[in-house]
């Protein structure tokens, strides 16, 4: 059976509170347990790990080698600064999708540049909570073939 990791980065712990006019009122919780739901539909598991802390995602990247088939990140601000994890996302053979729930691309200038987007299939951003699930369905898509 497909196994995908989804990974928060910083901050998104705070969703449903943190800039609702940006990132909306739905909580981290709701989103997992949408695309933990939306897998099921697809035959997919679904798993997820939220961390503030760089070096943790990190070795979430590296871990998922072992244990998933593919990875969806939305990495936060480490996005626009991480190399580091840009790195690790190169150093394992795991198909990666880039998310973000606002269009960092309409936003502040810094916001513009994402390292990983070097390594990953993809990147959706900007339709919120839908773009998790849109994320899933393209992995998904990519692993069947």
């Amino acid at each position: 059976m497909t196994s995908i990791l989804i990974l928060n980065g910083p901050n998104l712990n705070l969703l449903g509170t943190r800039q609702p006019e940006v990132y909306g009122h739905t909580t981290l919780s709701e989103v997992e347990k949408a695309c933990i739901a939306h897998g099921k539909q697809l035959g997919v598991t679904v798993s997820c790990l939220q961390s503030n802390h760089e070096g943790a995602l990190i070795d979430a990247v590296h871990a998922a080698r072992e244990t998933h088939n593919g990875l969806i990140i939305n990495a936060g601000a480490y996005t626009h600064t991480s190399v580091a994890l840009m790195d690790a996302v190169a150093s394992v053979a795991v198909p990666t999708v880039e998310v973000h729930l606002s269009n960092i691309h309409a936003r502040e200038d810094f916001r513009h540049r994402s390292y990983l987007a070097k390594v990953a299939l993809g990147q959706i951003c900007g339709f919120g909570v839908q773009g998790y699930l849109l994320a899933i369905d393209a992995l998904n898509k990519h692993l069947e073939s």
